[in-house]
């Protein structure tokens, strides 16, 4: 057995035990597909994972920066209370039609609000309408911008709130010098902004499965 099928089969197993999806889930993968847009959710433990952090910070308003076909967006909003509230942020407008779709099957459609639009020009506008800070922040989008959006989601949250960088190990390229890739330069500028500021206490975690090798960055805002 090969190493990616042996992490393919330990997803699968704690998936099944754990965060196993309902047909909920499994229609906006299934809409996605058939969209044709890239496979790159996160997968099933993985979006429990962002669930159980959701419920652990007792958080009321989170902000996602990159919905893709809102897959991460029912996990997170899932964890919200009945008057909780769910931004998600994404540049592409065919996504965010599948993604919209997706969230109001999920009947999630009156606490998620999908803005389309660059994320670096809604971010000013969110900014803008004052809203209450975020108590978490889970950004996957495009990796060059990473540490704009750690900056953004510093501003928009407040003392305990929890910022998660997706996709941080780049397949091990992060730890490369010679890896100069926009992507790469990105993760890495984010990586050393949240390790470098005072506001800022993190972590990075390597992770396996079967989206290959990879990881996540954590982050709590201090003050």
């Amino acid at each position: 057995m090969s190493e990616s099928q042996l992490w393919d089969d330990v997803d699968e197993y704690f998936s099944a035990h754990l965060s196993p999806e309902d047909d909920t889930l499994q229609a906006a993968l299934r809409d996605s597909d058939a969209a044709e847009l890239p496979q790159i959710s996160v997968t099933p433990t993985q979006g429990k994972f962002l669930h159980l952090l959701a419920q652990i910070q007792g958080a009321r308003n989170i902000l996602e920066i990159g919905t893709l076909g809102g897959y991460s967006t029912i996990w997170l909003a899932r964890a919200l209370p009945a008057d909780g509230r769910l931004i998600s942020l994404e540049y592409s407008a065919k996504n965010a039609e599948v993604a919209t779709r997706n969230i109001a099957r999920a009947g999630l459609d009156r606490i998620v609000e999908v803005r389309i639009g660059p994320a670096l020009e809604s971010l000013p506008k969110l900014a803008d309408e004052n809203p209450a800070p975020f108590d978490l922040v889970f950004i996957d989008a495009d990796k060059a911008n990473n540490p704009h959006y750690v900056d953004w989601a510093l501003r928009l949250t407040s003392t305990g709130s929890l910022i998660v960088v997706d996709n941080v190990v780049r397949g091990g390229r992060v730890a490369d010098p010679d890896a100069t890739a926009p992507d790469v330069r990105g993760t890495r500028a984010a990586i050393e902004l949240i390790g470098s500021h005072p506001r800022l206490s993190g972590t990075a975690i390597q992770t396996v499965g079967s989206k290959g090798y990879d990881g996540f960055a954590l982050a709590r805002v201090l003050a």
